[in-house]
């Protein structure tokens, strides 16, 4: 097994984030510190493994990228069965003491088809035969998604296919309907599958005073975390807003925010820059990579990262509606941290497989 040889600079920003959430964890959540560590244990055993195995035999297979996303749309489709209600989604299966989130694992099957897609039809993105394709692919998990509803979730598969959409060429008019139909699901959404609440915290944006004790309470929460933290913060297990229960979720949604205020500005800044130190890393790869699957794997896991980071910070900032959409290695959870290590065991064995090394 392969181990000296793995891009160590990426492993080291995803185990320096998972290590910031452990303290935030502990700070604010300490029972939720102990199973948050073994999941980032179990997620470093999932990237070392999956990276010293050779993907690149499966990039002449389509049936294995095909088969991955049928079982994600099969686990969806039982989400919707047998999945309780909890925070007013229907996103989790549970098992034992154990939540599963399905969707977690349908970005993922989204990124390998769209990769394995792309890869060999690129070239003739303009075609309208392969965009229509490409969108069925889509079409099917955001619809399971929808009814959960997950709008987050439905935000972030939409952004996958666009960004694949944008890096292979798509031509102005082609955007100009990819845009008609994310406002055709926007409306979609509006009116067939959003809870009341949702569309509070999305017309909240506009009003960002309005009921502070009801629905832009959070964001006025989080706003105050930050903001008072100052350059060093208050200090561990020092944050009032966090400490004292005023700030919702934060260990999941609001946990840069929490983390903000106990290590102020300077700790937010050293996220910030092992994020994009991470973010490099990946492109590196990714630029550097013999086959157009390997560039397009390496692309879904910036997508995928990117966006969550984008909706994460907006939310936290008041800049993007409050959407439950956690930042990657940062914020607890177990699904999300197994698929995020999943995808990165990809990128490390495509940087370790590579034909010149």
């Amino acid at each position: 097994m392969e181990i000296k040889r793995l891009d160590w600079a990426l492993n080291f920003t995803i185990i320096l984030l998972m290590a910031a959430g452990l303290l935030s964890l502990a700070s604010t959540a300490p029972r939720l510190a102990g199973p948050q560590l073994l999941w980032c244990l179990l997620g470093l055993g999932i990237i070392i493994l999956v990276a010293n195995f050779d993907w690149r035999p499966f990039v002449a297979r389509p049936w294995f990228s095909r088969g991955i996303y049928i079982i994600a749309i099969a686990l969806l489709a039982l989400t919707y069965f047998v999945a309780p209600t909890i925070r007013g989604v229907r996103a989790w299966i549970v098992i034992g003491p154990f939540q599963f989130q399905m969707s977690e694992f349908a970005k993922f099957a989204l990124i390998l088809i769209y990769s394995s897609f792309f890869a060999r039809g690129h070239a003739g993105i303009a075609h309208v035969k392969n965009l229509l394709l490409s969108l069925i692919y889509l079409v099917l998990p955001l619809l399971l998604v929808l009814v959960q509803p997950d709008m987050g979730t439905a935000l972030i598969l939409f952004g996958i296919w666009f960004g694949y959409l944008l890096v292979c060429g798509i031509k102005w008019k082609h955007l100009l309907a990819a845009v008609i139909i994310f406002a055709a699901v926007f409306v979609f959404m509006w009116n067939g599958f959003l809870e009341n609440y949702q569309k509070d915290r999305i017309s909240a944006l506009f009003q960002p005073e309005r009921d502070p004790l009801g629905i832009n309470y959070s964001v006025i929460q989080s706003k105050i975390a930050i903001g008072s933290a100052g350059f060093l913060g208050k200090g561990f297990k020092q944050g009032t807003q966090s400490q004292l229960g005023f700030l919702p979720e934060a260990q999941t949604d609001f946990i840069f925010s929490s983390f903000t205020e106990e290590w102020g500005l300077l700790g937010a800044m050293a996220i910030l820059a092992v994020f994009f130190t991470m973010i490099f890393r990946i492109m590196r790869i990714g630029i550097f990579a013999d086959n157009n699957f390997s560039r397009f794997i390496c692309l879904g896991a910036l997508l995928l990262f990117l966006l969550h980071f984008i909706l994460n910070i907006g939310s936290n900032l008041g800049l993007l509606p409050v959407i439950g959409v956690s930042f990657p290695f940062l914020s607890y959870g177990g699904s999300n941290l197994l698929v995020n290590s999943f995808l990165v065991g990809m990128v490390q064995s495509i940087a370790l497989h590579r034909r010149f090394q």
